[in-house]
């Protein structure tokens, strides 16, 4: 079966709730499992859980057939979304354009000047779809 991964705010922002409906549109139409991810960072952290990512998603999108709410800990919130994203075998990943702009800045540290799509591509073996939340 097909997984969308799509990493979110939370509380969620406007831009991670235009995502997120973006997300939920490509899992339905790929017939897809949606993933939607939270990292809860360590030195900044509002102890967040599964129960209020899920409520607010539902608040946002109402309920959402074969959802799965991870919240993650951790350091570097790009990180910790690529560590999902591989564990899970994701095949589609979902991410803002702000979120994308974070990815190569982090990325530009440890490769030069990468492209985040082809990275994910590569590394990965999925595919990346960039919304426009702006």
């Amino acid at each position: 079966m097909t997984l969308v991964v799509v990493p979110v705010r939370y509380p969620l922002t406007s831009n991670s709730a235009a995502t997120l409906r973006e997300a939920a549109r490509i899992a339905a139409d790929r017939d897809a499992s949606l993933t939607v991810l939270h990292v809860d960072l360590y030195q900044d952290s509002h102890n967040v859980t599964r129960v209020d990512l899920k409520r607010a998603v539902e608040r946002e999108l109402g309920a959402i057939d074969r959802a799965r709410y991870v919240v993650r800990k951790g350091f570097l919130v790009e990180e910790s979304i690529l560590e999902e994203v591989a564990a899970e075998d994701a095949d589609v990943v979902v991410i803002g354009s702000r979120q994308a702009s974070r990815w190569r800045r982090t990325l530009r540290k440890v490769f030069s000047d990468p492209d985040i799509d082809e990275f994910l591509r590569e590394k990965l073996d999925c595919e990346v779809v960039t919304v426009d939340d702006s």
